[in-house]
């Protein structure tokens, strides 16, 4: 079983090359987390938002996960994020190509 977790905050930039050349070691970090299968970064400038999707191979990981990183996400400065974890139907998922 996967599970998808979303975190998504305000964030006033900066975006796109930028917002990588700003992330990049934080990213390098995030890819070494226990039961991370990977994780999509997302980020929208008209709404001035920003944050992830991440599967994980099973729920406790990705709460320890959501824990660790709101914290570090409000040692940046950052409030008001928002969280949701969901199952994952594989079986439906793989029909509309998603790979795990």
């Amino acid at each position: 079983m996967k599970y998808l977790l979303q975190i998504d905050f305000p964030h006033s930039g900066p975006f796109g090359s930028k917002f990588f050349n700003e992330m990049k070691e934080l990213a390098e970090d995030i890819a070494t987390e226990k039961g991370l299968v990977y994780k999509l970064w997302t980020e929208n400038e008209e709404t001035k938002e920003a944050g992830g999707i991440y599967v994980f191979d099973n729920l406790n990981d990705a709460n320890k996960y959501l824990s660790k990183h709101t914290k570090r996400l409000e040692s940046f400065g950052f409030t008001n994020i928002k969280a949701k974890t969901f199952k994952i139907n594989e079986e439906l998922s793989a029909i509309c190509k998603a790979s795990f």
